[in-house]
């Protein structure tokens, strides 16, 4: 993995908050070179940590122990300030609006990597690793659902579930998202439909429309075993 220091000057300080979060995005641009220039300009008000490129470039842009401007508005298991709890990774990617594709391997090896290097720096649960869109559902879809993440839980990074088959019927959906951490009304101020599509994103990236349907049900009763 080669990193590169390119760094952004938005960044403040933590806080109180210990760093027990890694959220995963897609730039979302045109290009690698215009994402990387929207991260370190002042007058965007956007950062990440980190940057990985197509070709495995990993870009260094804000210090770990510093907050990131990555997450904006967002919610997780409570906190409503993800981004300071949080390491953000921005991977490139036009993303839905340019053409999204999917991850590149090289990519992925250094994301995996830097992934390892980090968890073993902070206290990181492996479900408080995630995509901007299980934070901020009704705003964004990235890594989106082409991001393996069935692979990167494979390397111990994050959780991936084997269905249950006894799970239908049996648990309440809105509850169980909510414990295992995702907003849910009346703690968040979205619909939970928009909830339901982002855990669908991440977890069930064949059919997302926003449905709690069995095979919902079943993913997150194992979910909430692990």
């Amino acid at each position: 993995m080669r990193i590169v220091a390119r760094p952004s000057p938005n960044h403040d300080a933590r806080g109180d908050a210990a760093v027990d979060m890694l959220v995963l995005h897609y730039t979302g641009m045109r290009t690698a070179e215009a994402a990387l220039e929207r991260l370190c300009d002042p007058a965007a008000k956007v950062s990440a940590h980190y940057t990985i490129d197509r070709d495995g470039t990993t870009y260094a842009h804000v210090p770990e122990e510093r907050l990131a401007w990555h997450a904006g508005v967002s919610w997780w298991a409570g906190a409503r300030d993800v981004n300071a709890r949080s390491i953000g990774i921005e991977l490139v990617n036009p993303g839905h609006e340019f053409g999204y594709v999917a991850f590149a391997e090289d990519q992925i090896g250094a994301l995996i990597a830097l992934c390892c290097e980090i968890v073993a720096r902070h206290p990181i649960a492996p479900r408080r690793i995630v995509g901007h869109s299980d934070v901020a559902p009704p705003r964004k879809t990235d890594p989106g659902e082409l991001f393996p993440w069935r692979r990167l839980a494979m390397e111990g990074i994050g959780v991936w579930p084997q269905p249950r088959d006894d799970a239908e019927g049996m648990i309440d959906v809105a509850a169980s998202l909510a414990r295992y951490g995702y907003g849910v009304p009346p703690s968040v101020d979205w619909p939970l439909g928009d909830t339901i599509k982002a855990f669908q994103r991440h977890f069930r990236p064949s059919c997302i429309d926003g449905i709690a349907d069995g095979e919902c049900a079943r993913l997150l009763g194992a979910l909430l075993d692990l």
